[in-house]
Order: C-alpha cells, then sequence, then structure tokens
C-alpha cells in the first residue's frame, strides 16, 4: 500500500476510535457535540468580518462548515476509508497529499475536542467552562499542530488553484469518482477548489487566520480562573469567545 494511502487510513483510524469512545459513554458525546458547536460559534465571532467579505466570504464559510461545525462526518468518513485505494490510484499526487493533510486535522480535530468533552461537567457550555477545560486539557504543542495542520490545508487548496490543469481534472474524474463511490469526496474538493480560486491568491486570508487562532490559544492558555488576580486575561479571554 503506497505510504500516502497508509497516512490517510492511520487518520482516519483515529477518528473512528475517538467516535466509539463517544458512542460508549452518551454524556461525554453530547459534550462533545456541545463543544464543537461552541467552537462554531466561536469561529463566526473571530471571522465576522471575513465571512462578510466579498472576497473571502466563500473561503470562510467552507472552513466553518467542514472543519469547525458540529455536522456529522461519520459517512463520509467511512466511505473515504472503504474507498482509500482508489483515491491514491485515481487522483494526482497533490489532491492526495491534500487529502492527507485534512484527514490529519480531522483526527487531531477530533482527539483534542474528545478531550474538551472530557474536562466538562455538562453540555451547557459558556465561556468560563471553555476556558477552564481548555487549561486542563493543555496540550500546548498539540494545538499548535492543529493551526499548523489548518494553515497547511488552507495553502494546499490554494496551490491546487494555481494548477489550472488539476481543475479540469477534477471535473474528468466526476464519472469515475462516483463509480469508485468517492462521490462526496469529489465534492469536498471541488467546492474547496472552486472557493479559494475565487479568493484569487489566498495569502492575506492564511496569514489573518495564522495570526487570530494563535493569538487566541495564547489568550486561553493565559487566562486567570475566576478565583484568579489575572482578571485582565480573564476577560480579554472571555471578550474573544460567543
Amino acid at each position: 500500500m503506497p505510504a500516502s494511502a497508509a497516512a490517510i487510513l492511520d487518520h482516519l483510524k483515529v477518528v473512528n476510535a475517538e467516535r466509539q469512545r463517544r458512542a460508549a459513554d452518551p454524556a461525554l458525546n453530547a459534550k462533545v457535540v456541545a463543544v464543537k458547536a461552541f467552537q462554531q460559534r466561536r469561529f463566526s465571532r473571530t471571522y465576522a468580518d471575513l465571512l462578510a467579505s466579498a472576497r473571502y466570504g466563500s473561503a470562510s464559510r467552507f472552513f466553518l462548515d467542514e472543519l469547525y461545525g458540529p455536522s456529522d462526518f461519520t459517512r463520509r468518513d467511512a466511505q473515504f476509508a472503504r474507498t482509500v485505494p482508489a483515491l491514491v490510484r485515481l487522483f494526482p499526487e497533490q489532491i492526495v497529499d491534500t487529502v492527507s493533510a485534512l484527514a490529519e486535522l480531522h483526527a487531531s480535530s477530533e482527539v483534542l475536542d474528545t478531550a474538551m468533552g472530557a474536562e466538562l461537567q455538562s453540555e451547557q457550555i459558556g465561556g468560563i467552562d471553555y476556558i477552564r477545560a481548555w487549561q486542563r486539557v493543555g496540550r500546548r504543542p498539540e494545538r499548535e499542530r492543529q493551526i499548523a495542520l489548518t494553515l497547511d490545508a488552507a495553502a494546499s487548496l490554494d496551490a491546487l488553484t494555481r494548477k489550472p490543469l488539476l481543475r479540469n481534472t477534477l471535473r474528468l474524474m466526476r464519472a469515475p469518482a462516483r463509480a469508485a463511490g468517492l462521490a462526496e469526496l469529489q465534492r469536498f474538493l471541488e467546492t474547496g477548489f472552486d472557493t479559494f480560486r475565487a479568493m484569487d491568491g489566498a495569502d492575506d486570508f492564511i496569514a489573518l487566520v495564522a495570526s487570530r487562532e494563535r493569538a487566541l490559544a495564547a489568550l486561553l492558555f493565559a487566562a486567570g480562573t475566576e478565583d484568579s488576580e489575572e482578571t485582565d486575561s480573564l476577560h480579554d479571554a472571555l471578550g474573544s469567545l460567543p
């Protein structure tokens, strides 16, 4: 099996293991769903200007819907896992590399979301609850890796748009992809390609995401608790959350 296929499958196994853990614990599952919903609201707040932008709105919405939301991607991921050999065989290497980066981001996010849910007392999440769970989870290197993977995914999608022949290849792949059970992946890639191409360059978008995500992570790690004297840092962190 090609290394790229093995890597994608390994990431999807991590995702599946997290789902199985949560399926065995309905209370944990409910809290993780609440974490994902809270993070989607946070993204909408952090990037309200980009979501309202004619240039960046579609790409921001793509990230919000495909990467940050509480949607259940079980069916999509199962489809990917069944058809990874076909994916590697049928799609160009650049597209396979992009899918691999997205799969790693997906796995990283699922692991951290489960960890966050495990630290919550209930599925009712306020800003202070989120901050406390974030700090109890810790894992600074993993948080930075999650941000780096998000940026890599955006850069990969942007790089694809600089290769016009790839768009034609994607169009030609519709029938083979559907026959191979890759219709959902095909839709995802075409949507990502088209939204990033419409930006006419994603460098500024990626720089803004990098700056804001790293600044927020730093705030959440630095925030004092309710009983702490570090009220300014706590207020700054709360002000960045829904």
